[in-house]
């Protein structure tokens, strides 16, 4: 049983004919027609965006690929080694560190202050207001 067509190609070479037709069209229109398909088969079919989107991704027509995976690894090494390698700056980013902890820790108590403060205004309106309730109703004659 042969798979070939009365044009003596295998079945399914058209098709992958076409794709590559379709990518070349897309890579000469830019990347603003890459998102448009994909937005568009999105629309059509979710499916259909997933896989262009992964095909994106994959082929590196998303042009983050190799920015992604440097900024990465940027920010890992100056970390796994514990500093950058110039003490001065080491120095620096260390007292910036703790002042910034020290007013991390100061702005803290100021909030947990002004939520206890706003909490007592709170209750205390809360309980003039059942004073005034519960001694209005004594106060008018009986009928």
């Amino acid at each position: 049983m042969s798979t070939e067509t009365a044009h003596g190609r295998t079945f399914g070479s058209g098709v992958w004919e076409w794709l590559g037709r379709v990518e070349a069209t897309l890579d000469e229109y830019g990347k603003g027609a890459w998102i448009a398909t994909m937005v568009v088969g999105f629309i059509v079919f979710v499916p259909i965006g997933l896989a262009v989107l992964g095909y994106m991704i994959w082929s590196g027509r998303m042009g983050c690929r190799g920015k992604w995976r440097r900024s990465a690894f940027r920010g890992r090494g100056y970390s796994a080694r514990g500093g950058s390698g110039n003490s001065a700056f080491d120095a620096y980013r260390d007292e910036t560190m703790r002042r910034l902890e020290e007013e991390r820790e100061a702005f803290e108590e100021f909030m947990q202050r002004l939520r206890k403060a706003k909490d007592q205004a709170e209750f205390d309106q809360f309980m003039s207001e059942r004073r005034a309730s519960s001694a209005a109703p004594d106060a008018q004659p009986a009928g």
